[in-house]
Parts: structure tokens; C-alpha cells; sequence
């Protein structure tokens, strides 16, 4: 196992509260393939499949531009683009993707049956489609190689899937056609009955996790979430200060801490654009008030 003491101790402290990342997701990746053996480098890889999954997505929508489309995954936009186009018949795969470029066997079959239903003139539920691509992508990160990255995934996993099943039940959804995977926690998810999730003490986090999905309010579900998170990483990189561990968790946390500042930025400009319409229909409301009083 490499271990990364100078890079490490390099870098700048994180916290929870922090208002603006001392890095951008992007330019630590960038930083990182530096530093990384090659064993590493492949570890690091299904970290950032997650957002070749998301660009995969929006490009079967047709909606992937310079603008939306994240840099931050393995593939590049011409490579994306590539393995969601169909084929011209005297095209194979070895040709139209680089050499050196590692697809994994779930983007494959997924952009096949994409193009299978599309031949059959069968609808496309885009929301199916995204959830089957992410059951696929956990199943087979998972099996990564590296246990703390494999314990993230499923970590993640039963968070989503612990919320979809409070979900359909406030909303009256059928569950088992939102839960996806196929750990421990699915299937006691799938086959439980009643309002009680009545899971044992085996897995530490999930009394937590069961209060935190039922919280009605979602930005505080969201915050609660990513506190649960962050927690964990605490707990899971104790005793891996230089090693590959402690790089991904850092990774998470600044990922973390990038989506808030970012959130808290949008939920800003909404603000502000919501106080500049309220503005103008005051002054609106006062003009026609004016034009009443002195006909």
C-alpha cells in the first residue's frame, strides 16, 4: 500500500463549516494524478465514474453541452459522446474508442439496451434508466479492490435506498421499483413490511441514518446527511493518515463542502432575483395606483 506523507501533510485542513473550498473538486483531481501509483490511479477510477454516469445521462437526454457537461470523470466529452452514439455498421467498438481508455462492462450493456429500445420504438423512462445505470455502477464499484472505497459506495447506497423507500411510502410508490442494489440492506428493505424498519445494531449508522430520511425538511435532511457522511470518514481514516484512504476521504469532503458553498449560491441569486421581482411589481402596483388617482 503507497503511502503519501509529503502530499498529505501538504495539504490544507478541512472542516465541516468551512464557506469556500480551498480547493475545486477538479483541481485536486488534477493534482492527485501526480501523485498517484498506477494501482492507485485505477482505485481512484470508480470514484470518478459516478460523474461519467451523470454525463452519460444527459447526453442520451440531448441535453449535454460545454456548460452542463462535468469534467471531472474519467471519460472525455468526445469519448462520451462516442459511447452514446450508435455505431455505423462498419464501426466496432475497438475503433471508435481510444486504446488506453477502460469502459466498464454496466456503460457498455447500459448505452446497449438504450439503443435496443430505441430500435424497438419503445418509450424511454429516463428516470429508470439512470437508476438502473446506478444499481450497475455500485454493484460493480463495490468489487473496486480497495474496502474503504467498497464501504463508501455502500455506504451511499443504503442512504438512497433508505430514502426511496420513505419516499414511496409518503408518497404511495410501489418501492421496489425505486430500491436498487442488491446488498444486505436492499433486500431487507424490498421485503419489509409495515412502517418499522427494524434493522438490528450490525450496521452502527443506521438508527441515524432511518431518523435523519424522515426529517421533512430538505435542505436540513440534506445537511443532516452530509454531517452522517462526514462522520464516517472521521471514523473510517483514524488510523490511515497517509494513505490512499485519507486522499479519497478528502476527496469526499471537498466535494462536500464544494456542492454547499455552491448550493448556498444558487439559494442566494434565487433570493436576490426574488427580491428584484418583488421590487418591480411593488413599483408596478405603485404606477397603476398613480394612473388610478389622477384620471
Amino acid at each position: 500500500m503507497s503511502q503519501y506523507y509529503y502530499f498529505v501533510a501538504g495539504l490544507p485542513s478541512l472542516s465541516s463549516e468551512d464557506t469556500k473550498p480551498v480547493y475545486s473538486v477538479a483541481r485536486f483531481k488534477a493534482e492527485l494524478e501526480t501523485v498517484l501509483t498506477n494501482q492507485d490511479k485505477r482505485i481512484m477510477r470508480w470514484y470518478y465514474m459516478k460523474y461519467d454516469n451523470r454525463n452519460i445521462i444527459s447526453f442520451l437526454r440531448k441535453k449535454t453541452s460545454d456548460d452542463n457537461f462535468d469534467d471531472r470523470g474519467n471519460f472525455s466529452k468526445e469519448v462520451i459522446e462516442t459511447l452514446c452514439s450508435l455505431p455505423k455498421e462498419d464501426e466496432d467498438e475497438k475503433g471508435r474508442i481510444p486504446k488506453d481508455t477502460y469502459v466498464p462492462a454496466y456503460i457498455k450493456k447500459a448505452t446497449k439496451d438504450y439503443f435496443s429500445r430505441i430500435a424497438n420504438e419503445e418509450a424511454i423512462d429516463f428516470h429508470l434508466l439512470e437508476d438502473q445505470l446506478s444499481a450497475a455502477y455500485y454493484k460493480e464499484a463495490m468489487k473496486c479492490g480497495n474496502n474503504f472505497l467498497a464501504s463508501w459506495f455502500e455506504l451511499n447506497l443504503n442512504i438512497r435506498n433508505v430514502l426511496s423507500t420513505v419516499n414511496c411510502r409518503k408518497y404511495g410508490l410501489e418501492k421496489q421499483n425505486y430500491l436498487v442494489g442488491d446488498n444486505s440492506v436492499a433486500e431487507h428493505l424490498r421485503q419489509m413490511r409495515g412502517r418499522e424498519f427494524q434493522f438490528d445494531d450490525s450496521i452502527e449508522y443506521m438508527k441515524d441514518l432511518i431518523h435523519i430520511a424522515e426529517d421533512k425538511d430538505p435542505m436540513t435532511r440534506e445537511k443532516r446527511l452530509d454531517a452522517l457522511r462526514w462522520k464516517w470518514l472521521d471514523e473510517q481514516t483514524f488510523f490511515t493518515t497517509f494513505d490512499i484512504e485519507n486522499l479519497i476521504a478528502y476527496m469526499l469532503r471537498l466535494e462536500m463542502t464544494e456542492r454547499w458553498v455552491m448550493l448556498d449560491k444558487l439559494r442566494g441569486e434565487k433570493t436576490f432575483r426574488q427580491l428584484v421581482a418583488d421590487m418591480k411589481q411593488e413599483s408596478a402596483d405603485t404606477l397603476e395606483e398613480f394612473k388610478e388617482n389622477n384620471k
